[in-house]
């Protein structure tokens, strides 16, 4: 298998190595392989295909451990597998996300493209740590009743804006939408981190809990599909500014869809932030450079505000004029 070939030489290693060992082992074994074969090639993902058979129980050690696992759940983790797709929720995606927020004028009724459990739609119910890059000096943000359970810590570079967004709606749509309070699904989110990475469960579970405590409107639907999205944006409140965010959605869908999102977004007169490669597609105005754009694009309404981790660690602040006093 090609695909677990180039996923252990090019995506996991230095994120991990369990990973790494386990996508070599499927590529090298065609017993493995003829059985993760019958997964619909949408499905077929290694992350997913891991994450799902983690789910199900399989051992997190070496790989002839974890064959011997698959060869005797064969037909549970083709079934569980056939029906997931990959949802990774990461609220440290707000912390990218805040930046152009802080900026929006009055409440906000925040509409996400590809929510899953709806862990990004809650910015305000987070802590911040922002961390400066040149000087180390520190921004703490905090929701207004104190503290939360669930703290965001991002380096930056320039001067991003960072103010608590006020949130009054919120709202998200989804293919296959999870549900916060739901033991299986939460045991999928926390199913899809990899192996190695450090904080990102606890993270997960405790914006799981926050969003089960206050549910958003989730719609289980397909927002290529103008008539899906417009329907859900016409229930916003009218005196908030709606704002629409595709934070790292768009590089699963396919061009045609891809297409059509963005136009509909638009036509909406929506305020829109996204997270996208630079390269993914061409409303960035003015166009984005690939070779010299260090990480993803951070946007509002077309326009290249910042290079951001894609997951949120890190905003490269690139517009000018602003304040990061917070």
């Amino acid at each position: 298998m090609e695909r677990y070939a180039r996923f252990a030489r090019d995506e996991a290693p230095g994120r991990s190595e369990l990973y790494a060992e386990w996508a070599a082992g499927v590529a090298a074994d065609s017993d493995a392989a003829a059985i993760l074969a019958r997964v619909p090639a949408t499905s077929r993902q290694p992350p997913l295909v891991f994450a799902v058979s983690r789910m199900l129980g399989a051992p997190e050690r070496s790989y002839p451990a974890w064959a011997q696992w698959v060869a005797a759940h064969a037909d549970e983790l083709v079934a569980e597998a056939s029906r997931r797709r990959l949802q990774t929720n990461e609220p440290q995606r707000c912390a990218a996300l805040l930046p152009v927020l802080a900026g929006v004028e009055g409440p906000v009724a925040l509409l996400e493209i590809g929510a899953s459990a709806g862990l990004c739609l809650y910015p305000d119910r987070y802590s911040y740590r922002y961390r400066d890059r040149g000087s180390g000096r520190v921004v703490s943000l905090d929701p207004h009743d104190g503290p939360a359970p669930v703290v965001l810590e991002c380096d930056f570079a320039g001067t991003p804006p960072l103010h608590m967004p006020h949130v009054v709606w919120r709202a998200g749509i989804d293919v296959a939408p999870l549900d916060a309070a739901a033991v299986d699904d939460r045991r999928f989110l926390t199913s899809l981190v990899w192996p190695g990475e450090q904080g990102r469960v606890d993270r997960i579970r405790a914006a799981l809990d926050i969003a089960a405590a206050d549910p958003p409107r989730l719609v289980a639907a397909d927002a290529t599909e103008p008539a899906a999205l417009a329907a859900l944006a016409a229930d916003a409140p009218g005196d908030a500014t709606l704002v629409v965010t595709t934070p790292g959605v768009l590089p699963h869908i396919p061009r045609a869809g891809r297409d059509r999102l963005i136009a509909a977004v638009r036509a909406m007169g929506a305020v829109w932030i996204s997270i996208d490669p630079p390269g993914l597609h061409d409303a960035w105005r003015p166009p984005v450079d690939s070779a010299t754009w260090g990480g993803f694009v951070l946007g509002r309404d077309g326009a290249p505000l910042a290079a951001v981790d894609p997951l949120g660690a890190f905003v490269e602040w690139r517009a000018g004029g602003t304040d990061a006093a917070g």
